[in-house]
């Protein structure tokens, strides 16, 4: 396994991030095709066996479930500082009126659910889920510094927004000598590239890690274009990402990993790699050789004709993910 630093830090995560959104209880919150915790294990261990470090959750995953299962099977097989943690607070939690969003109210009372539900008393990088239009942001660094200050997150992270909102929340942080974000987790991959725009150059302009999200589409880039699977016929939020203009790239990854003798998996994850900024890609896994393929991808050199070839399909999107 390659380990590289998290932006400009000293922090140390391995090259590819397990993704724990799949594990958790189908019958909590709205992911029936979540995995429960005996069918969640394997793939705990088959991360560990293989040098991965960096696993990454959030609280509203199966409502806190895959939390609960992180806490009691991940950290029941490794020494707790030999890995690095990450959660993430935004969605709604409670039906009482502060339950969601970045306000110091939620932030402060959610951090504290999130270290119950995982069994620890501190994350390693804690992350704001998405933006808060109604929270100021003054209002949600403040308090995300103080959690950083009480010793229960090392290190702060953000997700999809606007580089303006990025770069805002960065500005307010050093303005007042709080914790600035080490990290951004950023939708990105071969069929939606609009973070090459903005975000990705003001990352590594600020050195920031940039550790995507789905960059593997949430599987279409590891299949043929119309094979389905149990999640994309239950995902409403995965169908609203991608339509038929992106049908030519995945052809695209296909037809290079059957000459590569690879996995579509391989490609698309040796292409997201390639970025500058990239430190540390997400991956999910519901199969054995899902984090085969992810840890084949750190092998495999995509020729330039290779690159050419899977991103010359690509057309402009809409701005998807910050939702």
């Amino acid at each position: 396994m390659d380990y590289v630093t998290l932006g400009h830090t000293g922090l140390k995560v391995s090259r590819v991030c397990l993704g724990l959104m799949s594990y958790g209880e189908p019958t909590r919150g709205n992911q029936p095709w979540s995995l429960p915790e005996g069918e969640a294990r394997p793939f705990f261990t088959q991360a560990l066996d293989a040098g991965i470090n960096f696993f990454d959750t959030a609280n509203v995953y199966s409502a806190g479930s895959s939390e609960e299962i992180t806490g009691r099977v991940l950290l029941s097989m490794v020494d707790r500082d030999e890995i690095v943690l990450a959660t993430k607070v935004h969605g709604k939690m409670h039906d009482d009126a502060n339950g969601q969003g970045l306000s110091r109210k939620a932030i402060l009372r959610e951090i504290d659910n999130s270290l119950r539900r995982l069994g620890t008393d501190y994350v390693d990088l804690y992350q704001i889920h998405r933006w808060d239009p109604a929270t100021p942001i003054e209002e949600t660094m403040e308090a995300l510094h103080d959690v950083v200050r009480s010793g229960k997150a090392r290190y702060i992270g953000a997700s999809s927004m606007y580089a303006w909102q990025f770069a805002k929340a960065q500005h307010v942080a050093a303005a007042h000598g709080w914790t600035r974000f080490v990290s951004m987790q950023n939708y990105y991959n071969l069929l939606y590239r609009e973070e090459e725009r903005e975000m990705m150059p003001l990352l590594l302009d600020q050195g920031v890690g940039s550790i995507p999200w789905s960059p593997l589409a949430r599987g279409r880039l590891a299949r043929p274009w119309d094979t389905t699977t149990n999640r994309s016929s239950q995902d409403p939020f995965g169908q609203n990402l991608y339509d038929e203009m992106d049908h030519p790239i995945v052809d695209e990854v296909n037809a290079i990993a059957a000459r590569r003798s690879v996995s579509p998996a391989t490609v698309a994850l040796a292409w997201v790699l390639r970025h500058p900024a990239v430190a540390s890609p997400i991956v999910g896994a519901t199969k054995e050789h899902h984090l085969s393929d992810a840890l084949a991808a750190l092998d495999l050199e995509l020729s330039p004709d290779d690159v050419s070839a899977l991103e010359a399909p690509y057309r402009p999107h809409p701005v998807r993910g910050h939702q």
